[in-house]
């Protein structure tokens, strides 16, 4: 899943990109209110961890000026102003969550997966499809009852895939969606790595999941 942070502590906004990175999430990182709007402009975000204090423009106005565009990306707002009237100020401004300085990575990483499940409908982080089972959480899979051994990045593709089965995914889409801004490989790595997908998960098995849709992308459902 891809995450924008915008925090304004230079060391902190490099800790929370690296720990994010290590928890396998794909992570664009900016200091300012307005850098973050940038981003928000040019690319689409699974959940945005907000920091409340920046220079220039706020981060309850960056929030302000993503909802009334009707952006709905999930958002966790950081603060070191703990109070009730804070709190109710940036969940009335539009935030999913609310975390207070200075926090344990851990309970951030926690609230993370809430908001991520809730804003894709789910109640676990265990998905499936025919006989193959994701686990999200534990970035373990199954299919027939039998683990599957995928890298790091193959597993990030299937979990997009598979928190959109049966929705055409473009390879751009699914490019910036795995692969930060700062990424300058290869126009066809999607290609390569579905190649990869398709071989351990559809190889000898039916019915298969990963679907080509001539010039619109690829898909993951239940298909003879």
């Amino acid at each position: 899943m891809r995450i924008l942070v915008v925090e304004d502590e230079p060391e902190l906004n490099r800790l929370l990109k690296k720990r994010l990175e290590q928890a396998h999430y794909s992570v664009d990182a900016c200091l300012s209110g307005t850098d973050a709007l940038d981003y928000l402009g040019g690319a689409e975000y699974d959940a945005l961890v907000l920091d409340v204090m920046l220079p220039g423009i706020s981060g309850l106005e960056v929030l302000r000026r993503m909802r009334a565009k009707h952006n709905a990306t999930p958002v966790l707002l950081l603060t070191a102003r703990g109070g009730i009237e804070d709190r109710v100020t940036g969940l009335d401004a539009g935030a999913d969550d609310y975390l207070v300085k200075p926090f344990a990575f851990d309970e951030l990483l926690a609230r993370l997966r809430v908001l991520l499940r809730r804003s894709s409908g789910s109640v676990s982080d265990v998905f499936t499809a025919a006989d193959l089972v994701v686990d999200c959480s534990a970035r373990t899979v199954q299919r027939g009852g039998e683990s599957i051994a995928l890298s790091a990045r193959e597993f990030d593709i299937l979990e997009y895939l598979i928190r959109n089965q049966g929705v055409v995914l473009s390879r751009d889409k699914i490019c910036r969606h795995i692969w930060n801004y700062d990424y300058e490989g290869s126009s066809n790595v999607v290609d390569v790595y579905i190649r990869y997908l398709r071989k351990k998960l559809d190889d000898g098995h039916s019915p298969k999941l990963i679907h080509t849709v001539r010039g619109a992308g690829y898909v993951l459902r239940e298909e003879a």
